[in-house]
């Protein structure tokens, strides 16, 4: 019982994570952002756009820990505290 309800936690996460992941890499793609800055604002906006509305989404079950990091936009702490223990507890 224990194991089904771990999984089912990583699964309310999964698209979250993949959200913060994707958006980290954009930021982090300093050769796009130099080759085609309007592309890459466009695409960080819409990530941007759709990690708010996950988070929108989740509201009611995100833990105070995991809603302070996303919504002071501390993306790169939101990720760790999904991929940590926070998630599963």
């Amino acid at each position: 019982m224990r194991v089904r309800k771990a999984m089912s936690l990583d699964q309310r996460w999964q698209v979250l994570e993949q959200l913060l992941e994707q958006r980290l890499a954009v930021i982090a793609d300093h050769a796009w952002r130099d080759r085609d800055a309007v592309g890459h604002l466009a695409a960080l906006q819409s990530v941007s756009e759709q990690l708010l509305a996950e988070h929108e989404r989740l509201r009611g079950v995100v833990p105070a820990r995991l809603n302070h990091y996303l919504t002071q936009a501390s993306f790169s702490k939101a990720l760790e505290w999904i991929r940590s223990d926070g998630a599963a507890g």
